[in-house]
């Protein structure tokens, strides 16, 4: 196997992935998983999961200034988008609307994201056969989850907190997603002006919660989560 090329200070590795990556070639697959939520914490707009894919052609030498998405400016994420869907096998993003979130709660929707996006990774004839996710919760698998559909591929999956800090596939799908979404956000902030999403991108601000107040709830608030000055429960 090829060495793993050496990265800055504050870069994400590929250590991890490659020790994956030849694990799952001994299982006898070849595609590696790098996933990544985003939009979780927000109250208001779609959840969304990147997934990135590599294998053995993916070349050691990801984008030099790839991060965490959380640790670049928005326009440093949008400097590196298309290098950061570009060094992967593939990447797609799967979103599930702020309706998804009320009515099946937080995991129910991160389930249905994930699904769209390996819904156009099998499009292109592209399926992974093992899973890095980010985080300490495994909302991946049936057998971690009581019966939160919809079912997702039964495929080896690994735990990793700040996967996408210290992974490349997964900051890969981190930066993607994270443009996406706010992508999205900014178009519902020119359909529902008033909530500054352009800037708050949906999360809780001052802004935010003094838009609630004043011009109510919109078809793009999670009204199942507490809304400042709205009220609500979390799922």
């Amino acid at each position: 196997m090829a060495k793993v090329a050496a990265t800055p200070a504050g870069a994400p590795t590929r250590e991890l992935e490659t020790i994956l990556l030849a694990q799952t070639q001994e299982r006898g697959g070849s595609v590696l998983a790098g996933v990544d939520e985003v939009g979780r914490g927000a109250i208001a707009g779609p959840v969304c999961v990147g997934i990135a894919l590599i294998d053995a052609t993916t070349s050691n030498s990801f984008p030099a200034r790839l991060r965490d998405s959380k640790m670049l400016s928005p326009r440093r994420r949008e400097e590196i988008y298309r290098e950061a869907r570009a060094w992967p096998l593939a990447v797609e993003v799967g979103s599930a609307s702020c309706a998804a979130v009320d009515k099946f709660g937080i995991v129910g929707a991160l389930r249905r994201a994930a699904a769209d996006a390996l819904a156009k990774l099998a499009a292109r004839g592209l399926r992974p056969d093992a899973v890095l996710l980010d985080g300490s919760h495994n909302w991946w698998n049936a057998a971690s989850i009581f019966d939160v559909e919809p079912v997702l591929p039964d495929l080896p999956v690994t735990m990793q907190t700040k996967a996408d800090a210290q992974c490349a596939v997964v900051a890969a799908a981190s930066v993607v997603a994270k443009v996406e979404r706010d992508h999205i956000m900014e178009r519902l902030d020119g359909m529902y002006p008033g909530y500054d999403w352009a800037k708050n991108k949906g999360y809780g601000s001052a802004s935010h919660a003094a838009a609630l107040s004043q011009l109510g709830v919109s078809p793009h608030h999670r009204v199942s989560w507490h809304l400042p000055g709205v009220g609500g429960t979390e799922k």
